[in-house]
């Protein structure tokens, strides 16, 4: 089992900076036909600053871009901006790239960055604006030149680049802000992209013309065509009888297979984390009893039964057997190694003896019951993981029923309260941006807790949060970042299970396809084989 193993990722080339950034070398560039990618990712909306989710960040990445991008080691690196630099502990001045373009042929300048700052912090309001906490620090921001943004903060934010790394800049319309409704009316989004915008069928497929105007070279594919198809098994099928040329999520289960039939075969460790999150907020649970079936007093509250529960968790079974090597065992949010991670963190290996004298100091002897829901077909392994988690906790009294839904199924129900104890996953930029949104108070205000389902609230974590996230981006950031984790870990609001690795599959059109660890799927990553 590998138990929080080192995550090392790969040095980045001024090559694959340009594969991110939308181009490749003219050798490597000539122009194809169409590209197929199979996607589990169904595009919620064409607003890209509406729901901060991967499946809209990694579509909506070929029409719209970002000031900053980062690269495999989650370094920052120019995108739309080409430098930043701090003036104050409280102002940030960022230099524009020039010549740019958006695809109805206006031009790029900093007042479609102003724009963009405002329409997030100031128009969008939950249940949008899932990308506010980014921006809430900004007081004001201003363009005293086209190609110069002047941004002020109501504190130190050492992190604003990096915040600017997950927010795509739109245009500036001639008056007011541009609806969410509007967006998805038909009206064709306008970025600067290296993709243009052709059609969208939500829930079937997302279509793209190459934008021969792309300020970062000419893109490699003609047309990208993305097919949403949820279920794994249909996306392996899909590659192997060579109806798409990319296939994203591919289960580990499957690989030797895919590459007995000639796939190629990517993969990459995720700066991400899939976990158990408890409801600890209200006083009964949904699917939460006795074993007669009554309802009970909510057990997660108690912060005995959420440990029980960790220890009765094996993880070597859910990374040795249903990831099949492709992935680490987890007790944080980021795999070891990486900026801000702490070396005192290592997963536990089960211990169901002491989980049942938690539970029974707890006040449960007998267990419990529960229903412990999940996405299906979303994560790899994620309705597997389910079925191996019900199986450790019932060893110790918790009979957990699962309840594996479409992904689309699983979040209305989560966010309408319909679950007491959940399955999930999120990637971040960063360990304080997942700490920020997963673990934090939840606070509109703030932009803190979007991600915190579970209503968890730890005033000394929140304290020991803001504090490193005041801090320059360094080593002494990165060692306040690890004793945050090390407290709100210690209280168990989640259960960190794995950091699984990304895995895509290719087929014999496509020479190479570059992972990033955010595990976004992109054209851009694709570069078709020489013939």
């Amino acid at each position: 089992m590998k138990l929080g193993s080192p995550f090392r990722p790969r040095l980045l080339s001024a090559f694959l900076i340009s594969i991110f950034l939308g181009s490749a070398p003219a050798t490597l560039a000539q122009e194809r036909g169409e590209l197929r990618i199979a996607t589990s990712y169904k595009l919620m909306t064409l607003d890209p600053q509406y729901a901060n989710l991967n499946e809209n960040t990694s579509l909506l990445s070929h029409i719209y871009e970002r000031l900053v991008y980062q690269d495999d080691n989650l370094e920052l690196k120019p995108g739309l901006a080409t430098s930043w630099r701090p003036l104050s502990d409280t102002q940030w001045a960022f230099k524009l790239r020039d010549k740019v373009r958006f695809h109805d042929g206006s031009a790029f300048d900093a007042d479609d960055v102003v724009y963009t700052i405002e329409r997030i912090r100031d128009f969008l309001k939950p249940p949008s604006g899932g990308f506010r906490s980014y921006v809430s620090g900004i007081k004001s921001v201003s363009a005293p030149d086209p190609l110069t943004v002047l941004i002020e903060t109501d504190g130190a934010v050492p992190n604003l680049p990096l915040f600017f790394s997950s927010l795509f800049v739109m245009n500036r319309p001639s008056k007011g802000f541009e609806t969410t409704e509007n967006l998805n009316a038909g009206h064709p989004p306008n970025g600067t992209g290296p993709y243009r915008f052709e059609s969208w069928s939500s829930g079937e497929s997302l279509r793209l013309a190459r934008n021969d105007d792309y300020w970062g070279g000419k893109p490699a594919w003609s047309k990208v065509t993305f097919r949403v198809i949820e279920n794994p098994a249909a996306r392996v099928a899909a590659l192997s009888t060579g109806e798409v040329d990319v296939a994203h999520a591919i289960p580990a289960r499957d690989v030797a297979s895919l590459k007995q039939r000639g796939a190629k075969i990517a993969s990459v460790g995720a700066a991400r984390v899939n976990f158990v999150q408890f409801d600890v907020a209200r006083d009964t649970l949904p699917g939460v009893t006795d074993k007669s079936g009554e309802p009970i007093a909510n057990p997660f509250k108690n912060p005995l039964v959420r440990r029980a529960l960790t220890l009765a968790t094996d993880r070597g079974i859910l990374v040795d057997k249903i990831l099949a090597g492709y992935g680490t065992a987890a007790a944080q949010v980021f795999p070891n190694g990486l900026p801000g991670t702490s070396a005192n963190l290592l997963p536990e290996a089960p211990n169901y003896d002491e989980a049942k004298m938690l539970l029974a100091k707890a006040g449960f002897p007998d267990g419990f019951n529960l229903v412990l829901a999940g996405p299906a077909g979303r994560y790899p392994g994620d309705a597997e993981s389910l079925q191996a988690v019900a199986q450790s906790w019932a060893r110790i009294g918790v009979n957990a029923q699962p309840a594996a839904a479409p992904f689309s199924v699983f979040n209305t129900k989560r966010a309408a309260g319909d679950y007491g104890v959940w399955y999930g996953g999120t990637s971040g930029e960063a360990v304080d941006i997942i700490l920020h949104s997963l673990l934090a108070s939840p606070d509109p205000e703030r932009g803190t807790g979007a991600l915190n389902f579970g209503k968890y609230r730890n005033e000394a974590f929140d304290a020991m949060l803001a504090g490193a996230e005041s801090i320059a981006v360094g080593p002494e950031r990165n060692a306040a970042l690890a004793q945050a984790t090390e407290l709100v870990m210690a209280d168990q609001p989640i259960i960190p299970l794995y950091h699984f690795h990304h895995i895509v599959g290719y087929g014999s059109r496509i020479g190479s396809y570059l992972l990033h660890p955010r595990g976004w799927t992109t054209a851009m990553q694709t570069l078709p084989a020489m013939e």
